[in-house]
C-alpha cells in the first residue's frame, strides 16, 4: 500500500503519524496562566533536543479555535515545568487530556499535589518520578495548520532518590506511561539488553 501524503486531510495524517511513531514518551506539562492558576496537560509529542545545555521540546497544536492553554501560558511566562509521570498516574494523565476552561486548574480538579518550582516560578508535580524546569528557548512553527515547537532549556532537574545510579536513570523503576495511537497508552513492556559494538 501506498499513501499520498499530499491528499490527507490533517486528522488522517495525525492518526497515520501517531499509530506510526510508537511507543512515544509523555511530557506532563505545568504551566502558570495570567492569574496564577496551574495548568497541566500532556503531550506525546515530547523529545529532548540538546544535551549541552539540556534542551527538551514539545509540539503544541494550534486549531482553528486557538493554540493550548500551555502555549499561551509559556509564550507569556517564558517558562513551564516538564513532568514524567509513572503508570500509578495513568488515570490522571489521560483525565488531564480533556480541554478544560482556561480558568480551571487540572491540578485542583484532579486532586495533584504541587511543590513550587527551585528555579522558575512555575510549580512542578510533588509525586511523579522527574521534574524539568524549564526556561524557554524558542519556539517555531511548523506546517500550514501550525504546530508550535517549544523548546525550553532544562535548568533544573528533580529526580525521585534511588532512581538515579552511577549518573544513569533506572528506566525499569521510572515506569513512564508511553503513548500509542488512538486512545492506545503502554508500558515498557520487556527491556532487552545489547552490546555496544566498536
Amino acid at each position: 500500500m501506498e499513501i499520498d501524503a499530499a491528499g490527507l486531510s490533517v486528522e488522517q495524517a495525525y492518526k497515520l503519524l501517531t499509530g506510526i511513531i510508537v511507543p512515544r514518551p509523555i511530557a506532563w506539562v505545568t504551566t502558570l496562566n495570567a492569574s496564577g492558576r496551574v495548568n497541566l496537560a500532556p503531550f506525546s509529542a515530547f523529545t529532548f533536543v540538546s544535551h549541552r545545555p539540556p534542551m527538551v521540546a514539545i509540539s503544541v497544536g494550534v486549531k482553528a479555535s486557538g493554540m493550548k492553554d500551555t502555549g499561551h501560558n509559556i509564550l507569556a511566562t517564558k517558562e513551564f515545568v516538564v513532568n514524567v509521570a509513572d503508570q500509578s498516574f495513568l488515570e490522571a494523565v489521560n483525565a488531564s487530556s480533556v480541554e478544560y476552561p482556561p480558568e480551571v486548574s487540572e491540578v485542583d480538579t484532579l486532586g495533584l499535589a504541587t511543590c513550587a518550582g527551585t528555579v522558575v516560578q512555575t510549580p512542578r508535580l510533588a509525586d511523579v518520578p522527574v521534574s524539568l524546569e524549564c526556561r524557554l528557548h524558542s519556539c517555531i512553527d511548523f506546517g500550514e495548520q501550525p504546530s508550535r515547537l517549544m523548546v525550553g532549556e532544562v535548568l533544573r532537574f528533580h529526580v525521585r532518590d534511588g532512581l538515579l545510579v552511577n549518573g544513569k536513570i533506572r528506566t525499569a523503576e521510572l515506569d513512564p506511561i508511553c503513548r500509542l495511537g488512538g486512545p492506545l497508552y503502554a508500558t515498557l513492556g520487556g527491556i532487552v539488553t545489547m552490546p555496544r559494538r566498536a
